[in-house]
């Protein structure tokens, strides 16, 4: 059998679906163990769009430390899979899809048969613990679906998920002696004392109810559950595996580690004991909730009333399916459908649901609220969504992406800084990475229109963030017009970085016409022009003294002034003002090829070799698309007259950097960002600037495609003598009328219509390049 079929084989069972369907079947192209390995990062499991459960296997136990010491190890498990693992250690409810750094895995179950162990073991020796080894010819990964067979107790386990709740399917052998284990200790980038608390009730056999709290990347995080299965156990217990207390006050009068009702500690392990005939199946539902354990239970009598595993896995596919055929599209190749129906399904695994059935959800202040009149959503990695990712949302999930700013607005109403969200999860602000990013997020929204929010609540958000000025060097930003890097350490990517928030802030002040934050804001935008050396031609630290800093290597990303990039590519970084950027340096000819070198030249190991997000596989010569700062370079040679150069770079990074196998990331798909830049360059645009209407045009990798809009209405981008080869476009008919420019607006995708690509082996250097 070839090779190329194996992706196809994954899927037998969605094949067979479509089948019996009239709808088109969209989940049968992806393929949810794309990206698990190396920097992919993503989870194989079972999730609705959006949801709030992840439930997905674990193939490790990797500390964040050793002996005190970061373990550059627990990096892999970001996701808490690993492709190339050959054990399973259970399954997790909670899960963030391809980030640098992790938290979460919460309440890991595992089935076992077989004499009881509540340790997970190691990986060289399995059989030590309750882990399981397993193979990738008895595993099944489909959206809302996840089979495995764990070898070492002859269990077939499955699951899939609705928004708020976990389905489990165990079919267990006969046995006297099955348990399922609760882990309440583990997680990811676990460590001793992050577990703050947990606490689990026995309500009756077949029902029990807890909460964990963690101390982690979010440090004051409470995850209720409620964990109900369909068979009664007949014994259960527990073990904590923490220090012995001085003080145990009376509780000490009882035996709490077997069939006693309730049980609290730091580091708990809990079984629950059957006795199975062969082939009997055991099922689990188990509900989350951000408040409460009567808001998980809550939750499960709402999404999960009975006990028909096959009916919740069905509907749970069509929610995928339904999102899906948001944009329909045709391709000569199925790898090409698989590729962009995994990236499809990659960006709507989050934000997250983050609250009850009824509404009710953690704030920011550790107090409950209700969100009334719109979802509220958590997992806001801003830093990299923000480039294309709620672009993306503005067109195809417009109403999610109105919820998601009002999100972010219950972040700021909550917030004892009064910021809005910089990087935020599960009620918590973790502050990673730099920036204001929920910024040109909601600047984008109110540009583009879609206010289903109050628009100049926002905007005052906006402008208490970017005036804040003991958050990450903002003060000597306002001060001197940039960020010293002997005051604050990343000063340029942060110099530039808020400049660009900061024309998004203008652009709203304008819409709303508030004149003098527009005045005040456009002339902050200027302040990237305060990190731009002319002598080097590169952007580069200075100091407080308004020296720059002497040490200087533009491929160096340690010490120099940057944050996952080079001074090469982060001198690029102007996406508000590119034709003010080819003027510094040097006109469009010499920054035309200024953009060649940066795709020709090669960068040598030495500059990533201590760079654990970023390894060969994520660079073509020194552009760097594993990591988000460049993710609009391409799309700059329109600026520069020279639109093929765009077509044909945005082709080869295709190519590169996305492929439908294990591996098939060429960087961390950080919630949905890499493949949102996927999505949008396949279909031959993309939003250089968040915050601005217009999207730059590139070269389509589809034969056709279409959108179908939440206004009712259709944009269909067609192409003609499409092929690997013909990567250049000869000219663009828009709507009937040859379009004469090389970017779109955001009017003339949702008011409907078609944009044909005429496409050629040879580029057609008369092509109007007119930009905005």
């Amino acid at each position: 059998m070839k090779k190329k079929y194996l992706v196809l084989l994954l899927f037998a069972p969605a094949l067979a679906l479509a089948q019996t369907k009239p709808a088109a079947d969209y989940i049968k192209y992806v393929n949810p163990l794309i990206g698990t390995a190396k920097m992919g990062h993503t989870y194989p499991g079972a999730t609705v769009p959006f949801g709030m459960v992840q439930l997905s296997p674990d193939t490790d136990t990797i500390p964040y430390a050793v002996n005190g010491k970061y373990n550059p190890d627990v990096y892999k498990y970001c996701a808490g899979y690993q492709y190339s693992d050959k054990t399973i250690v259970g399954f997790s409810h909670t899960h963030f899809s391809g980030t640098g750094h992790s938290d979460l895995g919460d309440f890991l179950v595992m089935p076992t048969t077989g004499k009881l162990q509540l340790n997970p073991g190691t990986a060289d020796k399995p059989a030590s613990g309750y882990r399981s080894a397993f193979s990738h010819k008895n595993e099944l990964a489909e959206p809302a679906y996840y089979k495995v067979k764990l070898d070492d107790h002859a269990i077939t386990a499955e699951m899939t998920a609705t928004t708020r709740v976990g389905m489990h399917q165990y079919t267990f052998p006969k046995s006297d002696s099955a348990h399922i284990i609760l882990d309440l200790m583990h997680g990811l980038y676990n460590y001793d004392e992050k577990n703050v608390w947990t606490f689990v009730r026995v309500e009756n056999d077949t029902l029990i109810t807890g909460y964990r709290q963690t101390n982690g990347w979010a440090r004051t995080r409470t995850v209720y559950f409620a964990m109900s299965f369909s068979k009664p156990f007949y014994q259960y217990g527990n073990k904590d595996y923490a220090e012995a207390q001085p003080y145990k006050g009376f509780w000490r009068k009882f035996d709490q580690t077997k069939n006693f009702p309730e049980f609290a500690g730091k580091k708990l392990r809990a079984y629950f004991d059957f006795k199975t005939t062969e082939g009997e199946k055991i099922k689990i539902k188990f509900a989350l909730s951000p408040v409460s354990t009567a808001g998980a239970l809550a939750n499960m009598k709402a999404e999960i009333p009975g006990w028909d595993f096959e009916k919740v896995k069905q509907q749970s596919q069509a929610l995928w399916n339904k999102e899906l055929q948001k944009v329909a599209v045709k391709a000569t190749r199925k790898d090409d459908l698989v590729n962009f129906y995994t990236a499809l399904y990659h960006t709507f695994l989050g934000p997250t649901t983050f609250m009850d059935t009824d509404g009710s959800y953690r704030g920011l202040d550790q107090n409950n609220h209700k969100a009334e009149g719109f979802t509220n959503y958590t997992t806001f990695s801003l830093w990299d969504t923000y480039r294309a990712l709620h672009p993306l949302f503005n067109i195809v999930q417009p109403k999610r992406n109105a919820d998601m700013v009002q999100s972010m607005l219950a972040h700021y109403n909550q917030s004892a800084e009064h910021m809005l969200p910089v990087w935020s999860h599960y009620g918590n602000e973790n502050w990673c990475m730099i920036g204001y990013h929920s910024v040109p997020v909601i600047a984008d929204a109110v540009l583009k229109g879609n206010t289903g929010f109050d628009a100049e609540k926002a905007l005052e958000a906006c402008v208490a963030t970017a005036r804040t000025g003991y958050y990450d060097g903002l003060d000597y930003y306002m001060q001197l017009g940039y960020v010293p890097e002997d005051k604050n350490s990343s000063s340029v990517s942060k110099t530039l970085e808020y400049a660009y928030d900061d024309w998004c802030i203008a652009q709203m002040a304008k819409k709303l016409n508030k004149p003098a934050i527009y005045d005040e804001f456009m002339k902050r935008a200027q302040n990237y022009k305060n990190v731009y050396d002319a002598k080097s031609g590169f952007t580069r630290p200075r100091l407080s003294d308004g020296s720059w800093k002497k040490e200087f290597d533009p491929l160096d990303t340690h010490g120099q002034g940057f944050i996952e990039g080079n001074s090469w590519n982060y001198s690029l970084y102007v996406p508000h003002d590119p034709i003010a950027l080819i003027g510094m340096m040097g006109g469009k000819e010499r920054f035309a090829t200024h953009l060649d070198s940066l795709f020709t030249m090669h960068l040598p190991d030495k500059y990533f070799a201590q760079t654990e997000d970023i390894s060969r596989d994520g660079i073509i010569g020194n552009y760097v698309h594993g990591n988000e700062p460049s993710h609009h370079v391409a799309y700059l040679y329109n600026w520069a007259d020279q639109p093929w150069k765009t077509q044909e770079r945005v082709r080869m990074i295709l190519k590169a950097m996305y492929k439908p196998t294990v591996d098939g990331l060429g960087g961390n798909d950080d919630c949905g960002q890499m493949s949102a830049w996927y999505i949008f360059s396949t279909l031959g645009f993309y939003p250089v600037a968040p915050g601005s209407t217009q999207y730059a045009l590139g070269s389509p990798a589809v034969t056709e495609a279409t959108l179908h809009l939440e206004n009712g209405k259709t944009f269909t981008i067609g192409t003609r003598h499409q092929s690997d080869k013909n990567v250049y476009v000869q000219k663009m008919v828009l709507n009937g009328q040859p379009l004469n420019r090389n970017y779109l607006t955001h009017d003339d995708i949702m008011n409907g219509g078609t944009i044909t690509f005429y496409m050629g082996a040879k580029p057609n250097k008369k092509q109007p390049a007119v930009m905005p």
